[in-house]
């Protein structure tokens, strides 16, 4: 025997008008999920655009060695290399010479200061982590200022919340076209 509740149910769903009222969910479900998507394409496009086409980004940063957040003897480094790292010291070592603080072993002979081996005199690297120790130095300055006054529009955003030099050359080398990352 069937249980009174399912011959209920199934004379209940055979009606037009619960029929109609499905469809009439799920048509305002589909509609409020495609302005929901509009609304969310919108708000990404305007995190995008800058407020103030008019307002220049100030871009003084102080250039001195070590110019970071570092607090005590800890270290930022540029995390994403396989083989290499770049401390925000602006020493760039292999990975495997990475001290537990996060900064490079500064007595390992194949870790480097300052280093723009993989770079040539116009900016362009090939190698990521050297792009980020050669952007360090204080003496690359004048080419890190014409890289910001030409930055794109569109990146005008992620540079204004950089908070230092270090974070600075990560954004620089991470979206620059200059930089072919292998």
């Amino acid at each position: 025997m069937v249980p009174c509740g399912a011959v209920l149910w199934r004379r209940l769903l055979r009606k037009r008008w619960v029929l109609g009222v499905v469809f009439g969910l799920s048509l305002v479900y589909f509609i409020s999920s495609t302005f929901k998507q509009e609304e969310r394409m919108v708000r990404d496009r305007n995190l995008l655009q800058v407020q103030e086409h008019e307002q220049p980004i100030l871009w003084k940063v102080k250039f001195s060695p070590g110019n970071g957040s570092q607090l005590s003897n800890q270290c930022r480094n540029s995390v994403q290399g396989k083989l290499l790292i770049t401390d925000e010291l602006g020493y760039i070592c292999e990975r495997k010479d990475l001290l537990v603080n996060g900064c490079c072993n500064v007595h390992v002979p194949s870790t480097k200061l300052y280093s723009c081996e993989s770079c040539l005199p116009n900016g362009c690297c090939s190698v990521y982590e050297y792009c980020v120790s050669c952007c360090l130095q204080p003496s690359k300055q004048h080419v890190l200022e014409r890289f910001l006054n030409r930055a794109a529009v569109a990146f005008q955003n992620l540079f204004m919340a950089v908070e230092d030099h270090f974070e600075l050359c990560l954004a620089k080398c991470r979206t620059s076209s200059q930089v072919r990352h292998k």
